[in-house]
């Protein structure tokens, strides 16, 4: 008796214990399995971060080489999806545009860009509906495009005059400054109403943009490792956010002050005075919220100046093709002292080159995180709710599936094909998607 006594309480744990395992195993078989993308080793804490390297899109296209065009990383605790193939970009873009239309939490832009209330990095919703719609409708309609051009082509000539006087002087001529000269006045004369960065106290203004555009291409660590968070306040990240972000809450002070004064004194004598970007948000929107989206406007001139100085290299390393461009000019501009616009609608050489610079060097190649809002497939793959998804332009743009020879820089390739960069043909997106001229994207420098 005292021998079976012994032997019961084993006994019903052995069989409660095949029960459950039982129950264990029929709940898994059960449950199917998910197919998630392919993803490298992680290390604990930090992830995949350690892999991105100094420059992210080329790191990532090794990857993409390795395990595919859709791939699966995570930056210490948060999942993020690469997507690297037109077929992924389109899908993410296009078919499931609603799915993946939401923007991810940032620390930066959220302190720069006033909690990121900007048509790029605001979150998916009423707000950002709102904003979109005055950007496009009133800020970059063709209509207000095509009124602004009397100040791109004063500021075209202005800068080759520029160009002229210092090669006179046999002054080694730096196109890099000129560029971001030219595009930042024109941003300005139609952003802000008048250039600033000239002389005097203005010139604080182009210091301060200098500092704002590296700060926004900065990742916060804190973003990813939540407990990490300190190291931002010990390397002096946070401090200069903190600075920059008061600067130009002072400049915009100004900026908005000197607009209702003007505006007032138009009033008062009747005038019609000539808007600019802040007298139309001015009309539109509240002063931070009109702030907000002209920082967006004013950025945006680092990735035109970008784009001009890469197609400038690309024809000096390719002296052929430079030679066909400029009879290309000759042709089309005959004995005119000036190019207007209207002269480079007719030179499709010209649009060729600057496609073909645009695939080899995207201004934008890591485009701005999307972030899931529901579990959805993508070519195949298991995505979750809430895992980031990056669009690697910059790869897209040297896949040898799409493009031949796809190192090798030849615009010729564009002068029989409809691929443009407006966000239709995938093969192409350096700037991402463009809704009616307004594009969400990334601050990077696309070497």
């Amino acid at each position: 008796m005292v021998g079976l006594q012994e032997l019961t309480v084993p006994l019903f744990s052995f069989i409660f214990f095949v029960i459950f395992l039982y129950k264990w195993r029929s709940g898994a078989a059960s449950t199917p399995r998910k197919k998630l993308p392919p993803s490298p080793t992680k290390l604990p804490i930090i992830g995949n971060l350690h892999q991105l390297g100094t420059s992210p899109h080329r790191s990532l296209q090794s990857l993409s080489n390795r395990y595919g065009h859709l791939l699966l990383l995570h930056f210490g605790s948060v999942p993020v999806l690469i997507a690297s193939s037109a077929e992924a970009a389109r899908e993410i873009m296009k078919n499931q545009d609603l799915i993946f239309s939401n923007r991810p939490k940032l620390s930066i832009p959220d302190r720069l860009i006033y909690g990121s209330r900007d048509v790029a990095f605001s979150p998916y919703g009423e707000y950002w509906r709102k904003v979109r719609s005055i950007s496009v409708l009133q800020l970059l309609s063709n209509k207000r495009v095509q009124s602004c051009r009397r100040v791109r082509e004063e500021e075209t000539s202005a800068m080759v005059e520029k160009i002229k006087q210092l090669g006179s002087s046999s002054t080694v001529v730096n196109l890099s400054v000129v560029l971001m000269s030219l595009t930042k006045d024109v941003v300005c004369r139609v952003a802000l109403g008048r250039k600033y960065g000239d002389h005097g106290e203005d010139k604080k203004f182009k210091n301060i943009l200098v500092e704002f555009e590296e700060l926004l291409g900065a990742t916060s660590l804190g973003d990813y490792i939540p407990w990490l968070g300190w190291i931002d306040r010990v390397n002096g990240l946070d401090a200069r956010i903190e600075k920059i972000a008061k600067q130009f809450d002072a400049f915009f002070e100004v900026v908005l002050q000197e607009h209702k004064d003007a505006k007032k004194r138009d009033d008062d004598i009747g005038g019609d005075g000539e808007l600019d970007f802040v007298d139309i948000l001015l009309q539109f929107q509240k002063e931070n919220e009109a702030g907000s989206t002209l920082l967006t406007m004013i950025q945006s001139k680092q990735s035109s100046c970008s784009t001009l100085e890469w197609a400038i290299a690309d024809l000096i390393k390719n002296p052929r093709t430079m030679k066909i461009l400029q009879n290309e000019v000759r042709e089309v501009v005959g004995m005119k002292e000036d190019i207007g616009e209207d002269d480079l609608e007719k030179m499709s050489y010209l649009k060729a080159v600057m496609k073909e610079s645009l695939r080899l060097h995207s201004p934008v190649p890591l485009l701005l995180p999307r972030e899931s809002t529901q579990d959805t497939k993508i070519v195949g793959y298991d995505i979750a709710a809430g895992t980031q998804v990056m669009i690697n332009a910059w790869a897209i743009g040297r896949d040898p599936s799409l493009w031949e020879n796809p190192e090798k820089f030849r615009p010729e390739r564009f002068l029989d094909s409809s691929i443009d960069f407006r966000g239709i043909h995938f093969e192409l997106i350096p700037f991402g998607l463009l809704v009616g001229g307004v594009a969400r994207y990334c601050v990077c420098d696309g070497r």
